[in-house]
């Protein structure tokens, strides 16, 4: 059934060097991130600032953009080291899988990349 597709999926078409990284060992924690952050945006935000004056997040909007293009460049940088600068080349290739220093450079690559999206 549906359960066991999905327990099929999470043992057998995961990577396993990244399934004790936070947010790797299953889709729940993502599904309740993303579910929480619709309630507080649609309902308890409105909720609660209805009588409210906004607030004022200029100086910490600025701040957090300049933290995002800081964490951008270094993304770059580093996709550029681990993989064009090295043995990735621009066409098709399979996933390196092993534990080597740059196949789990790369993976760090992509889950900084995810964790960046929250």
């Amino acid at each position: 059934g549906l359960v066991d597709g999905y327990h099929d999926v999470l043992e057998n078409y995961s990577d396993p060097r990244v399934k004790d990284w936070p947010l790797m060992s299953s889709p729940l924690p993502t599904l309740a991130i993303c579910l929480t952050y619709a309630f507080v945006v649609k309902v308890a935000g409105p909720k609660l600032m209805e009588k409210r004056k906004p607030f004022e997040l200029q100086k910490t909007l600025i701040v957090y953009n300049a933290l995002q293009v800081i964490f951008s460049a270094w993304l770059f940088r580093e996709a550029l080291h681990a993989g064009w600068f090295s043995t990735y080349s621009f066409r098709c290739q399979p996933v390196d899988y092993s534990y080597s220093e740059h196949a789990m450079r790369v993976a760090g690559g992509c889950w900084w990349y995810y964790f960046s999206k929250f």
